[in-house]
């Protein structure tokens, strides 16, 4: 009887692992194809909703694929849904596609500008979307020879780089009908730790004055810079009597145009962060103080608008312990002589320099609960919608941090690729994992409602504000 069992489990071992060959192979099959629209979306380099041609990109790709498409949902022009349904549960796969602006780079090893592009994909948004759209692909064509019931459900999200384009999506219910989301991103390594991320807010405060001749009419001017300057004082006092957690980063945006002349109009650009949204609204309370403060003493008027603002990853461990086990499957990312070469060039002008062959290993697993992390991210919004779960692969040479132009650099090219292409594997592996054993979803379910909280009210640190459309301009 007991040998029956084991004979049972070795089989039933032997048939996943095939099915998920398939997926693989599938996924190989077009890893090309892959590869040019990641390549193509790397060069377009279009900031937080203005995807136009990112996202059109994907759209062809999934609906070539016979995806069920609706555009601009969410009243974001570049957001959509693809669908492809078959009954059963439903496993939604994000996908984001927006540049970061000021990043401009070639995909060479040297730090050089691309001629006539300001921006640049240096957090690997366009090798996100293209791996999710693949592993969606290669799901869909399972289930169509498959007996198994499921949907597959693509997101295109929009503006993750602080226009908190899924924060609106969350919002419309998009996700309510949704079992669960993966998701993964670009990195220096491959992991699925289980840990979480900061809430932030973010926005504008503009001040108002008046302008006047600043030598031979002074005392007709107020001057909105001082207002700013005013606020950004006190913003600074306001740092030591925070949470230690906290984060609070602005830049000046507009500070006048000629010293000669009382500036009438000022502006700054301002994020705070905190591990619990509940800290960060009541940061950005203080923060409008400060501003109505500052203008009141300064005799301008001042205004604000809020223009980003998530939640905190609500991490799940029953997720992330599957799709750790998928990418310890798929393994990591070996390098070919020629993009060796390129590597160790990138490497020599790391500040953090680890050996090469840590693109290779896969992070041991941990749950890493204490440290809450240094990034913000939207997918924090849709974990406390959805039991989500995500994980990176090395898509950047070792040691380097996103946000740099080694990185915007490493997304266009065949490393970034290769960790995208494992990206994708991944992905389908543990959508495969969830259709077939409906019981681990059951068990994400009752970990996510344990953490959330049985009086959960979602309620959005962006109010009710519609898109920020205009966010980059």
């Amino acid at each position: 009887m007991r040998l029956s069992f084991f004979l049972v489990c070795f089989l039933m071992s032997l048939f996943a692992t095939a099915q998920k060959e398939r997926l693989f192979n599938n996924i190989e099959q077009n890893k090309l194809k892959y590869a040019d629209i990641a390549q193509n979306i790397w060069e377009y380099a279009e900031v937080g909703y203005q995807e136009e041609k990112s996202s059109e990109d994907l759209i062809s790709l999934l609906k070539e694929a016979g995806f069920k498409i609706s555009k601009g949902v969410a009243e974001i022009p570049t957001a959509f849904i693809a669908e492809y349904n078959k009954g059963g549960p439903v496993i939604g796969i994000l996908g984001e596609y927006d540049a970061l602006p000021g990043l401009s780079q070639t995909n060479e090893a040297v730090k050089r500008e691309r001629d006539g592009v300001k921006s640049g994909h240096a957090c690997g948004h366009n090798l996100f979307g293209v791996a999710s759209a693949a592993a969606a692909i290669s799901i869909k064509k399972w289930l169509e020879s498959s007996k198994e019931k499921g949907t597959i459900r693509f997101y295109g999200c929009p503006a993750e780089e602080g226009g908190s384009g899924k924060v609106y999506m969350v919002r419309e219910g998009l996700f309510e009908d949704v079992d669960i989301v993966l998701h993964w991103h670009p990195s220096g390594n491959n992991s699925a730790t289980v840990k979480s991320s900061l809430a932030n807010k973010t926005g504008k405060f503009r001040f108002y004055g008046k302008s006047s001749h600043a030598a031979s009419a002074p005392e007709q001017g107020r001057s909105a810079l001082d207002g700013l300057e005013a606020m950004n004082n006190m913003l600074n006092l306001m740092r030591e009597h925070v949470d230690p957690e906290s984060r609070i980063h602005y830049v000046i945006t507009k500070g006048g145009d000629a010293p000669n002349v009382v500036p009438n109009f000022a502006e700054g650009y301002y994020y705070v962060r905190h591990p619990n949204p509940e800290e960060v609204r009541n940061m950005w309370g203080r923060l409008e103080l400060c501003a109505k403060g500052a203008a009141m003493g300064t005799e301008t008027e001042v205004d604000y608008e809020v223009l980003g603002g998530v939640y905190n990853i609500l991490p799940n461990e029953t997720l992330q312990r599957l799709v750790y086990k998928e990418l310890d499957l798929v393994g990591g990312v070996y390098y070919d002589q020629k993009e060796r070469e390129y590597a160790e060039k990138i490497k020599e002008t790391l500040q953090n320099q680890i050996p090469l062959i840590e693109s290779e290993k896969i992070t041991p697993f941990t749950i890493n609960l204490s440290t809450k992390g240094g990034g913000s991210t939207d997918v924090g919004d849709v974990s406390w919608a959805v039991p989500t779960a995500g994980f990176s692969t090395a898509t950047y040479v070792p040691g380097t941090p996103g946000h740099s132009w080694q990185a915007a650099s490493c997304t266009g090219t065949s490393i970034g690729h290769k960790g995208m292409i494992n990206a994708a594997k991944v992905l389908s592996a543990s959508a495969y994992e969830l259709i077939k054993n409906p019981k681990i979803i059951k068990e994400a379910r009752v970990e996510f409602e344990n953490k959330r909280g049985k009086n959960y009210i979602y309620n959005s640190l962006i109010g009710d504000r519609k898109p920020a459309l205009n966010y980059r301009n």
